[in-house]
Order: structure tokens, then C-alpha cells, then sequence
């Protein structure tokens, strides 16, 4: 410093006692400076106390000597004390110089800055108001200070401008949320912990409506409730409490929607306490908010989804998670179905909503450990756009929910939990919102019908139930289904017709190539035939499927739908299959579960008797199908009472190829005629008068049949008919055998017997070939 340069009005003394290296020595001087001041002070002498501190300030606190910012320091508050309330006309001069000493490589240096500060706002109190913003950003800086005397003075800082704060009613928060969202975002831990306690503070002070501004800082507050230190993490848990008790008290005032986006990010993360706590204000939204959270549905199920299949060591996330996707489901009404006008079957482009960019990125990577759809979702938080309350009501965009649910249910890694949770979300959205729904079936039906080769029935049924509803709901009646998978698998009418009289000649016909022969409830709509078909197909590329799971689910199909709309459609479908092989299986899980399924005992009861012209028809295209499996066509035929049919089929055996197949067949058939469900066959046996045919057909079975025990069983129940001699076949002219159905005018025997012999010997024509190709092995049994 410049001995010669004139200082005034501080004497030399002073400017010699500022520049020395002593504490003592430099405080003599402040007190001095602090006289002086007063002086002027009393003298209202402006001029010279802006002189003072001006020269206190660029001569002393911002010089390059340490010595000399050391004694600017301590000056300056000499100045504020001898300023008293006035001041708060000189902060600025006061406090720059002041704060910039905060950077100052010496802690010693930073020390007596924090000092000279906390002197200055000791004074000024409530005049700091206005450089708030300045005094929090130096301190938010020391907080985190390496060296503790200058944390410690900082603390005492703190504290004093915490005081003041909270005495005040002119606090600036419009001005300081900018800063707080800029700072919040600090990852050192002491600075984190100033933030938080600021927060606390400013939260408690009854003036202070900071619940406005909690969009702009909650993601903050969530990355430091991430924070190593466990004391952070508990006071970033108070703060979020405090503000969700507010939420609770004045949902009016809360800004629902702009928060929405923050929650979903958080509620993927993989840090316990952030997940837990972002779903418990999830599901406080939901509740709250209501029909607001609706637009953000499929960023909220993104978020949710994969928690509902935890284990017990997430248990209390999965139990909140569960509770929001309940509340959400709730908030899906028939209101949100569009009005009941023509609407296209191809999907529509979707008007611009706020689920559209995160739609597109939950496409990609659902299943994450983490449980989001996409990597790239937590790197921002706008991804949502905010919609007004105060606007028009809101509305339900199905594009992306139904993005997400096809996005988790395509994913064979995630969860039994979730899985069965989207279906339901499914089933939900096609019964409160049907129309909308449609248009998005044909992207759904290819993975609910994969779906069905999953390891968990419950899942299986739960699927089940949401392809039922697809192919009964009204909503689905369209002019075109579209096209269908497979050659000749078009549907020439948009809905399974019921026959009638007048169409009744088409059965007498071998040409069953439309749906004339598939009858339909009024419920029936044109996804049923296409979901029959695709149902087959998928059972006969997936053998172990149909093998392992296949009577389960016509079973389950046969509840949910109506069984003989099953039956009948699948018999129509089966007629014009080119896989025989897998035709004839078919055919005989059908049978098989035709004839012991507790599900199917009104259709059996149907079938029994044949007096209705239904009952006829469904016969008749029964038995065209089944004619694929000789045994199950001899089955059929014991069920509806055409024994005398039945005996002309086994006559027709002796033409067939034997096989070790075929002779089980036959032995499973004699098990089942000692079943509940052949009892009134059996008792039929004591009218051996009017049922010969019966007998003679069993007689038949038992030639069929090499010396086992299904022979013994057999020949045994044979051996109790009475009277054998009596087994007479010529017609009678007192009483017509009661074993042939004479009154059908609609089945013509001969015309079925003789589409019998026509599929056996394409039957057989196509085992010859596979066995000149060497993939068939002859296993033809010479009795």
C-alpha cells in the first residue's frame, strides 16, 4: 500500500493500525473508524461516511495485501455499528466488498469476513432483506466450507438470518425460488443440509406460502433425500412430510398436475426411501387430485406396474403401489367412453396430450431393473406438459396407457403380479371404455393370445376374461373385422349367425365353407370367429400348450362365453383344417372335454336328446369335424342317442388303418362308457327291445378291442344285458326301435356316413405319404 496516498478523512494512525498484522491492533483502528463514523453520523454527513466506507472497502477489503482485507473487514462493521439503523442505506457498499472476501484462499481471511457480515446484518436486520439473495448464495457457500471455525461462523450467520426471516413480512420468495431451485441441486452434503434447513424454515413461517412454488423444488428435495448422510435424508423426510400435510389440508391451492412428471421419475428410482416416499405422494395425488391425474396415466403406470410384483422386502412400496393403481383404475368411468356414434376400426392419430413423449420412450427397454420403460425418462422432467384445472374437463387418452400395458404384458421377465394387474387394467378399460378400446385391438390381440402359453393360471385367466370381453362386447360389432389369419379363414358377416329354418338344407351339404353352421348369442360380436381361429392356430403351432393347458382353457372359455358358440365354431374352423394330424387332436380334446367337464353338462343335456333344431344343427357340425378322429365320431354318436349310427361307423372300421393309437382311443372310450356321465346308456341296456343297435355297436367295440382289461370291462358289463336272444334286428312292426332318430327330417345318416368314409380317406391317403417322405413311422397292428 501506498504510504503517501491521502486516506482521508482516516488518519495515518488508523491506515498504520488496519495494515498491521495484530488482531489488537486492528481493532484499536475499528474502534477509532467506528468514532469517526458517528461524527458524521451526527453531522448528516453523508459525503464523507460514503468516503469512509468506500475507501474501507477498495483501498482496505479488496486490497491484494492479507493484512490490509483484514483490517477492511473489520473497518466496515466499525462502520455498520456506528451506522446503527441508518444502515440500510449503505448495504451495498457495506456488503460486497464483504462477501467477496467469502472466496478468499486464507479460512482465516473467510473467517473474519463471516464475522464482519454477521456484525453488518446484526444492525441492519430487517433492511437485508432486499440483498437476501446475495447474503444466501456467499452462505450457502460456506456452509460447506473445509475449514470449521469458518462453518461455525457461518452457522452463527445463519441462524441470525433465519431470525430475521422469520420476524419479517416483506420476504421476497418470488425473487429467491430461482436461487433455492439453482442451489438445490448441490451434491455436497453440507450444502444440502443448508438448503434443507431453509426450507424448514420458510415452510414454518405463517406468511410464507411456499406450497406455491414446491413444483419448482420437489425434485430437488427428492435427489437429497438420496444423500449418503442419514441426517440429511431424515431432515429432507420432515420437509417432504411437512409439505404433504399442507397438501392434504389445501388440495385446492396445490399444483397437482405440474408435479405429476417428478413423482413418476422418482417412483422408478432404485433408492428405497425415494421410491416409497414418491408413491406415497403418488397415491395422496390420485386421491386427492383425482380426474387431474388422468392425463398422466401411463407415465403413473410406467411407475407402478413393476412395484406390484416386490417381494417381501418391498413389501410397504408394493402395498402403496397397489393402492395407487386401484385409486387409478377407479377414476375410469363410462363417461370417458366416447359418444355412441360410427367410429373407425384402424387406430386414429391421437390428439397431442401430455402422455405422448413418454408413450414413445416406454416402448423400448419396460422391465428395467429399476422399473421404468426407458433409461432416458429420468434425465428430464419435462415430460409432461401441464394441463389447467380451470379448463375443460378432463379427458382420458387411451394411446398411451394401452402403449404401456402392451409394453409390460410383452415383457416375459417382469412379474406375475403385473402381468395379472395389466390384464385387469385392461379388462377395466373394455368395460368403461369399450369404443375407445377397439381401436386398439388388433395391436392387442397377438400378445393376449401369447399370453395364454403363460406358467401362472391365474394370469391364464385373467387373459381369458379380457379376450371374452373382446369377443362378446357390443362395442366390437364392425361391418369389415378384417382380414383373418390363414387361407379360406375370412368371415363372409360381421357377426356368427344363429341358423334358421329356412337355411336349414346347408347342412345336407359337404360344402360348409362359410359361417352359415356357426351359431351366435346376440353378444357375439366379428372378434369371436377371428379369436377361435387364432386360438387353433396358436394350438397347433404350440402343441404342449394345447396339450398341457388346452382343455383349461376351452373349459374357462366355455364359463366366460357361450359353450356351444364354442364348440360350433371351432367345429366349423376344424372342418377346413389342412393339418390332420393336429385336427384329429383337436377334435379329441374337444370330445374329451365335452364328455367329462362339469362346465359343459347343459350342452351334453342339449346334445342328448336332439329335439331342438339348434340342438340338430350343432350335431351336425360336430360331427363333420369330429369324423377327423373315428372314435370320438362313435362317442358323439352314444351321447346323442344314434346308436344305429353308431354301429354302421364301427362296421365302416374294418376299412380303416388299425393303430396302436386308435386302439387306445378305443379303450379310453370303453372307460368313459362306465362314467357318470354314459349312465343313462347303460341303463339303456335293459331295454334291449328297443336300444339293439346299442348293443350290437358295444359288440362291435368289443371285436375291436385285443384281450385287455378294457376288453374284460367290456365283455363284462356285456355279459349283464338280458335276455340275449332277444338281440333281433329286424324291424318290428309293433314298436320302432328307439336306437335311430327317425323324426329329424334335418340329419340325413346316409350323407354323414358317407362324409365319414370321405375324411378317413384323406386321412389315410396323407399317412401314406408321410410314410414314403420317412417321416412316419408304421405302427399299424395286424389282429
Amino acid at each position: 500500500m501506498n504510504p503517501e496516498k491521502d486516506f482521508a478523512p482516516l488518519t495515518p494512525n488508523i491506515v498504520r493500525a488496519l495494515n498491521d498484522k495484530l488482531y489488537e491492533k486492528r481493532k484499536v483502528a475499528a474502534l477509532e473508524i467506528e468514532k469517526l463514523v458517528r461524527e458524521f453520523v451526527a453531522q448528516n454527513n453523508t459525503v464523507q461516511i460514503k468516503h469512509v466506507i468506500q475507501t474501507l472497502s477498495q483501498e482496505f477489503a479488496l486490497s491484494q495485501h492479507p493484512h490490509s482485507r483484514k483490517g477492511g473487514l473489520i473497518g466496515l462493521a466499525a462502520c455498520s455499528i456506528a451506522l446503527g439503523k441508518d444502515s440500510g442505506l449503505y448495504l451495498k457498499e457495506l456488503i460486497e466488498p464483504v462477501l467477496t472476501c467469502f472466496n478468499d484462499a486464507d479460512s482465516r481471511l473467510r473467517y473474519y469476513a463471516c464475522e464482519a457480515l454477521y456484525n453488518i446484518v446484526k444492525v441492519a436486520r430487517g433492511a437485508v432483506l432486499p440483498h437476501f439473495n446475495v447474503l444466501f448464495d456467499g452462505l450457502s457457500k460456506l456452509a460447506a466450507d473445509p475449514d470449521p471455525n469458518v462453518k461455525s461462523g457461518s452457522e452463527l450467520l445463519d441462524r441470525l438470518l433465519k431470525d430475521i426471516v422469520t420476524e419479517s413480512n416483506k420476504f421476497d420468495l418470488v425473487g429467491f425460488i430461482p436461487l433455492l431451485r439453482e442451489r438445490i441441486y448441490s451434491n455436497n452434503q453440507y450444502a444440502r443440509q443448508f438448503i434443507i434447513s431453509w426450507i424448514l424454515v420458510l415452510e414454518s413461517v405463517p406468511d410464507i406460502n411456499l406450497l406455491d412454488y414446491l413444483p419448482e423444488i420437489l425434485d430437488g428435495l427428492f435427489q437429497i433425500l438420496g444423500d449418503n448422510g442419514k441426517e440429511i435424508r431424515k431432515m429432507c423426510e420432515v420437509v417432504l412430510g411437512e409439505f404433504l400435510k399442507e397438501i392434504k389440508k389445501n388440495p385446492s391451492s396445490v399444483k397437482f398436475a405440474e408435479m405429476a412428471n417428478i413423482l413418476v421419475i422418482h417412483c422408478q428410482t432404485t433408492d428405497d426411501l425415494i421410491q416409497l416416499t414418491a408413491m406415497c405422494w403418488m397415491r395422496e395425488f390420485i386421491q386427492l387430485a383425482g380426474r387431474v391425474m388422468l392425463p398422466y396415466s401411463s407415465g403413473i403406470l410406467t411407475a407402478v406396474l413393476p412395484c406390484l410384483a416386490y417381494d417381501d422386502r418391498k413389501k410397504s412400496i408394493k402395498e402403496v403401489a397397489n393402492v395407487c393403481n386401484q385409486s387409478l383404475m377407479k377414476l375410469v368411468t363410462p363417461e370417458d367412453d366416447e359418444p355412441d356414434e360410427p367410429k373407425p376400426v384402424v387406430q386414429r392419430q391421437a390428439e397431442p396430450n401430455p402422455e405422448d413423449s413418454l408413450a414413445k420412450q416406454e416402448g423400448t427397454a419396460v422391465g428395467a431393473p429399476d422399473g421404468s420403460c426407458d433409461s432416458s425418462f429420468s434425465s428430464s422432467i419435462s415430460v409432461f406438459t401441464p394441463v389447467s384445472t380451470d379448463r375443460a374437463p378432463v379427458t382420458l387418452h387411451l394411446d398411451g396407457i394401452v402403449q404401456v400395458l402392451n409394453c409390460h404384458l410383452s415383457d416375459m421377465a417382469i412379474g406375475m403380479m403385473t402381468r395379472i394387474a395389466v390384464l385387469k387394467w385392461l379388462y377395466h378399460l373394455y368395460i368403461k371404455t369399450p369404443r375407445k378400446m377397439f381401436r386398439h385391438t388388433d395391436s392387442l390381440f397377438p400378445i393376449l393370445l401369447q399370453t395364454l402359453s403363460d406358467e401362472s393360471d391365474e394370469v391364464i385367466l385373467k387373459d381369458l376374461e379380457v379376450l371374452a370381453e373382446i369377443a362378446s362386447s357390443p362395442a366390437g360389432q364392425t361391418d369389415d373385422p378384417g382380414p383373418l389369419d390363414g387361407p379360406d379363414l375370412r368371415v363372409s358377416h360381421s357377426e356368427l349367425q344363429v341358423p334358421t329354418p329356412g337355411r336349414t338344407n346347408l347342412l345336407n351339404t359337404s360344402g360348409t365353407k362359410g359361417l352359415e353352421c356357426s351359431p351366435s348369442t346376440p353378444t357375439m360380436n366379428s372378434y369371436f370367429y377371428k379369436f377361435m381361429i387364432n386360438l387353433l392356430k396358436r394350438f397347433s403351432s404350440e402343441r404342449k400348450l394345447l396339450e398341457v393347458r388346452g382343455a383349461f382353457i376351452i373349459r374357462q372359455l366355455c364359463l366366460l362365453l357361450n359353450a356351444e358358440n364354442i364348440f360350433h365354431s371351432m367345429a366349423d374352423i376344424l372342418l377346413r383344417e389342412e393339418d390332420l394330424k393336429f385336427a384329429s387332436t383337436m377334435v379329441h380334446t374337444l370330445n374329451t372335454i365335452l364328455l367329462t367337464s362339469t362346465e359343459l353338462f347343459q350342452l351334453r343335456n342339449q346334445l342328448k336328446d336332439l329335439k331342438t333344431l339348434e340342438s340338430q344343427n350343432l350335431f351336425c357340425c360336430l360331427y363333420r369335424s369330429w369324423c377327423h378322429n373315428p372314435v370320438t365320431t362313435v362317442s358323439l354318436c352314444f351321447l346323442t342317442q344314434n346308436y344305429r349310427h353308431a354301429y354302421d361307423l364301427i362296421q365302416k372300421f374294418g376299412d380303416l388303418e388299425v393303430t396302436v393309437d386308435f386302439l387306445t382311443e378305443v379303450d379310453k372310450l370303453v372307460q368313459l362308457i362306465e362314467c357318470p356321465i354314459f349312465t343313462y346308456l347303460r341303463l339303456q341296456l335293459l331295454d334291449v327291445k328297443n336300444n339293439p343297435y346299442l348293443i350290437k355297436a358295444l359288440y362291435g367295440l368289443l371285436m375291436l378291442l385285443p384281450q385287455s382289461s378294457a376288453f374284460q370291462l367290456l365283455s363284462h358289463r356285456l355279459q349283464c344285458v338280458p335276455n340275449p336272444e332277444l338281440l333281433q334286428t329286424e324291424d318290428s312292426p309293433q314298436a320302432a326301435p328307439k336306437s335311430q332318430k327317425t323324426d329329424s327330417p334335418i340329419i340325413d345318416y346316409a350323407e354323414l356316413l358317407q362324409h365319414f368314409e370321405k375324411v378317413q380317406k384323406k386321412h389315410l391317403e396323407v399317412r401314406h405319404q408321410r410314410s414314403g417322405r420317412g417321416d412316419h413311422l408304421d405302427r399299424r397292428v395286424i389282429l
